[in-house]
């Protein structure tokens, strides 16, 4: 089932409710917020939310998409900050103009801000669906964004002079995967704990799939700055465990994952969905780049 039509729905809703009326909202603002949300993006995270929601029957599909929505605006919000030249300094994200680059550092910063506001505002106007649901999913989301384990802390950790590395995976790429599973679960009224060892397994593969990207592609392959954790500094399992360990890592990891499914009505169809997304992370290509920059044959 192809759920994009949903979630750009649901994005393009919000993101209106956010700009406002013309002329009376401040327009490169408000064009930002329209930059940083619909120049490309795999939608993988609201996906697998949806994904979730219809494996355990998505009885409430307005608040799904909400919920949807409201992830991929965090995850937005969070690039825009990444991109920033206290952080990243990209110039690129998606192949485009950073936000920042685009439209300048202040407008890029309250861009970010106010996605993050904007999030919560979704959520808030969809939890009179089920009102106990919106506010268990405000709560998750907010766990999964700020401190101590969210992506704020993810981020926080590249300041740190010593880094716990799966401390770091897990709050910067991994918080908003556990946030998808679980939003899932509990927008179609299911209980999440069961969904956290999923997400959980989904983002840190992620992040290794990541870390090979950024040692092996090019900027013109990744639509982004390519080689920035060796730039940076930054902690990567490319660094810790080689490029053909990374490889074998990834592989140990989806598999991990399709087996931590919790039982549900859906739980096949999802299995699905995760073998085609480690496809997509673990590319022909990709493996024959780390045979290269190894030297395996």
């Amino acid at each position: 089932m192809d759920l994009f039509p949903r979630i750009d729905a649901a994005l393009r809703e919000a993101v209106r409710l956010a700009q406002g009326p013309d002329g009376e909202t401040p327009q490169r603002l408000a064009a930002a917020l329209d930059h940083a949300t619909m120049s490309g993006g795999a939608r993988v995270r609201p996906t697998i939310l949806l994904s979730v929601a219809l494996a355990c029957g998505d009885d409430r599909p307005g608040l799904s998409d909400a919920a949807a929505a409201a992830l991929e605006l965090i995850h937005c919000a969070s690039l825009v900050h990444d991109d920033l030249p206290a952080f990243d300094n990209a110039d690129l994200r998606r192949g485009k103009p950073s936000v920042h680059r685009a439209y300048g550092e202040p407008v890029a910063i309250l861009a970010g801000d106010s996605l993050i506001v904007l999030a919560f505002e979704v959520l808030a106007r969809a939890g009179i669906i089920a009102p106990d649901r919106g506010l268990r999913l405000v709560c998750n989301l907010a766990q999964r964004t700020g401190m101590p384990g969210g992506i704020c802390a993810g981020q926080g950790w590249e300041s740190e002079p010593l880094v716990n590395l799966g401390a770091y995976h897990r709050a910067k790429t991994g918080s908003l995967f556990v946030a998808a599973t679980q939003m899932g679960a509990i927008a179609a009224g299911q209980e999440p704990e069961p969904w956290e060892e999923l997400g959980a397994r989904i983002g840190e593969a992620f992040q290794v799939a990541d870390d090979l990207k950024d040692a092996l592609l090019t900027e013109a392959e990744t639509g982004k700055p390519a080689g920035q954790d060796a730039v940076h500094g930054r902690p990567n399992a490319v660094a810790l465990m080689g490029v053909q360990g990374a490889v074998r890592h990834l592989k140990d990891i989806l598999g991990g994952a399709i087996a931590s499914i919790p039982a549900c009505p859906g739980e096949a169809r999802l299995a699905g969905m995760v073998r085609a997304y480690a496809e997509r992370m673990t590319p022909v290509n990709l493996g024959a780049q780390a045979a290269r920059a190894t030297g395996a044959k």
